[in-house]
């Protein structure tokens, strides 16, 4: 797909990693939705460094992907505001760190909570934009999961879980959604700077690093550059890619 001139919607765009999407899908001239949950004030800061830098239109909005009728209308309203919806990247997300066996400390509250923003959230937000991108012919969908959704580990067992529900709701909305949008999955391993790396243990991140072949955090440019390619493929869909320095093969 072209992309110039088309619009993004990027969930959790002024985190770590998804201002680095931000930036790699404004470069090639694609006008940004920034969503974020709280942080107004820096999402329209990196609103307003995309448009500057880049010549594009960008803008913050507000929602709580938890709630339904919060997506509904962040969709309406980015589709006012731009007239369009090409692309949506699913790069929100929570965790906390609880240890696998500590079984008492993964409460109920702890799991609803990462399942409505890991996985519920981004079905709700993949069912709002199908009949705009179905209406235009084309969409992308990129979804962002993890390593942990390919094998037990990870910060907590419900972070594991809801990223494996991810990956497969990605294979799902390929088929529901197909042939108009494509819809595809990046896993990454440990990333450095982001705010899901913020709730980890030092000794996790160290441990993580040193397990990989090349000995490093994934690249977050890395990832936001698969972004791009997934954006502009005409015959991938349904598929997850692993950037994660060499820990996990599928």
């Amino acid at each position: 797909m072209e992309l110039r001139g088309t619009v993004a919607l990027v969930t959790g765009g002024n985190g770590g990693l998804g201002q680095r999407i931000c930036h790699a899908l404004a470069r090639e001239g694609v006008h940004i939705a920034v969503m974020y949950a709280k942080s107004r004030d820096q999402a329209e800061s990196v609103a307003r460094e995309l448009a500057s830098s880049y010549q594009i239109n960008a803008a913050a909005f507000a929602c709580d992907i938890a709630d339904g009728a919060a997506v509904d209308r962040l969709v309406g309203d980015v589709k006012a505001h731009f007239g369009r919806l090409d692309i949506l990247v699913n790069d929100a997300a929570y965790n906390i760190a609880i240890p696998f066996p500590d079984l008492d400390g993964l409460t109920q509250e702890v799991w609803d909570k990462i399942m409505a923003v890991n996985l519920t959230g981004p079905m709700r937000l993949m069912k709002a934009v199908a009949p705009i991108m179905k209406a235009q012919g084309r969409g992308r969908i990129v979804n962002i999961a993890s390593v942990a959704g390919l094998g037990p580990t990870g910060s907590s067992i419900a972070y594991a879980v809801s990223k494996a529900g991810l990956i497969h709701l990605t294979r799902c909305m390929a088929v529901a959604m197909a042939p108009e949008t494509i819809v595809n999955c990046i896993a990454p391993g440990l990333l450095e700077g982001t705010r899901a790396t913020s709730n980890l243990r030092a000794e996790h991140i160290e441990r993580s690093a040193a397990a990989s072949l090349l000995k490093k955090p994934a690249d977050k440019d890395d990832c936001a550059d698969m972004v791009v390619t997934m954006c502009r493929t005409e015959t991938m869909t349904g598929q997850t890619i692993v950037i994660d320095s060499g820990r996990v093969f599928h």
